[in-house]
């Protein structure tokens, strides 16, 4: 198993077990983010998310060393506990509400690397505008994604500092995803 590394960038992604949906209800969403907060806010910056019924897709960054806990900076494997935590707990929860069993994902979570500054920015893109990608809501009005918080002028648990980086300000991030929208694709290996 490749490990999380310190300071480094991710596009982590999976889907329900047989293409199933993994989120039933609209609380489903919003318990899901709670989640990500308790659990994986310790060891990374969330930069972007989207979820969709029956998959997720998430741009972290795992904080630095100065940033993390002792625990986690002496055993990298430890720095995939908190997901599979989350992993973990939303499943129990959801096979309690939907009076279901067995594995809700597919399998272990699945992340690519993040190496280069296009590979990150094209990713950013992706993922807030992949309920389009997949004939959703429009991504501007797409509640469960991080675009509206990165947008807006209010403090939000994601962080916003890649849209200057790379965008140079949130108006030239609207432009450049408007653009392109449709033109833009991340690999992965189920879609």
């Amino acid at each position: 198993m490749e490990v999380l590394q310190i300071g480094q960038y991710y596009h982590i992604y999976n889907r329900g077990n047989n293409r199933s949906l993994i989120f039933f209800r609209l609380e489903n969403y919003s318990y899901f983010l709670n989640l990500v907060k308790k659990y994986i806010t310790d060891i990374a910056e969330v930069h972007s998310y989207c979820l969709l019924p029956n998959h997720f897709h998430f741009l972290i960054k795992i904080k630095d060393e100065v940033e993390l806990n002792q625990k986690y900076i002496d055993n990298d494997l430890i720095l995939h506990q908190p997901f599979a935590n989350l992993f973990n707990a939303y499943t129990k929860a959801i096979n309690k509400d939907q009076n279901r069993t067995g594995s809700l994902f597919q399998r272990n979570f699945k992340k690519v690397l993040i190496n280069e500054n296009i590979q990150l920015q094209n990713t950013i893109i992706y993922i807030n505008t992949n309920s389009n990608h997949h004939g959703l809501e429009d991504y501007k009005r797409y509640k469960f994604c991080s675009y509206q918080s990165l947008i807006s002028n209010k403090l939000t648990a994601i962080n916003k500092s890649l849209i200057e980086l790379y965008f140079d300000d949130v108006i030239n991030f609207k432009s450049v995803l408007e653009y392109k929208k449709e033109t833009i694709e991340v690999l992965t290996d189920f879609e």
